[in-house]
């Protein structure tokens, strides 16, 4: 049976994997906390690798994989800490990716909201509404996890997959 994954790239971020029945899990990105590298001291997020492919990933064998959905990370000079972290989070789950063979392409979200998020929302506010209700209604299974992350981007760009067999 063919499994789509969804990752919401960062260390914000969720993953989804669902089969071809819409069997799906959702897990928020599993990061942990350490110090920065910079001379002012402070902390940085990482993605916990070890857990990313020992628990949430390790146990799907690649020729289940049909496909992994990356969201394109957000790279923007006047946001260049968030820009550092989204690219350090890309950088950790593709090596995990690439290490268990998974086949991933990465995902505008325009792509994915435009088949399954309802036509003419615009904003930030009103799209991560319109993806929390949405994955809601799809998976309500994962109500709890979606309403406490505020969206359910992960999950819905592994129904995109899902829906596009990719």
């Amino acid at each position: 049976m063919k499994t789509y994954i969804g990752i919401d790239n960062g260390v914000s971020g969720t993953i989804a994997i669902i089969d071809a029945n819409k069997d799906a899990l959702f897990y928020e990105m599993p990061v942990f906390s350490q110090q920065n590298y910079t001379k002012k001291k402070g902390n940085i997020t990482r993605v916990d690798t070890n857990e990313l492919l020992h628990s949430i990933l390790g146990s799907i064998h690649h020729s289940e994989v049909a496909m992994v959905g990356i969201e394109r990370p957000m790279v923007n000079p006047k946001r260049w800490v968030a820009s550092c972290s989204a690219l350090r989070a890309m950088e950790a789950t593709l090596i995990v990716l690439e290490y268990l063979g998974f086949p991933y392409m990465f995902l505008d979200s325009k792509e994915w909201q435009k088949m399954l998020l309802p036509h003419g929302v615009k904003g930030t506010p009103a799209l991560k509404h319109a993806s929390m209700d949405r994955g809601c209604q799809l998976y309500p299974q994962h109500r709890e996890l979606i309403t406490k992350h505020k969206d359910a981007d992960g999950l819905l760009m592994a129904e995109y997959l899902r829906r596009m067999r990719l």
